[in-house]
């Protein structure tokens, strides 16, 4: 399955995440790296230094996710900026002291 305006792909599917019980607001295409460090988490009693791996892997996804829509909201204020002040002649002439 494809997010529409991502590069990533859905990898989980959401049976896996109901199952797996992945709260809604991490449904998202870092899911599958979610799944198996939230397992990892529960083995380990949530000790800090133990599932660095799954942890890195899934904070890496995440951060690229945030990384491509910042890209994204800037393109799209660049492209409403140009909209906004390209090419249109304004019907007053701005004065010398204006």
């Amino acid at each position: 399955m494809e997010v529409p305006g991502s590069s990533k792909k859905m990898i989980a599917t959401q049976e896996e995440m109901v199952e797996n019980k992945v709260p809604i607001p991490y449904r998202d295409q870092c899911a599958h790296l979610l799944i198996p460090l939230n397992k990892c988490r529960q083995a380990e009693f949530y000790l800090p230094w133990k599932c660095e791996i799954e942890r890195h892997s899934y904070e890496k996804c995440a951060y690229e996710l945030v990384m491509e829509r910042m890209l994204q909201m800037q393109k799209i204020r660049e492209e409403e900026a140009k909209l906004k002040s390209g090419g249109s002649i304004p019907l007053i002439p701005k004065t010398a002291n204006a």
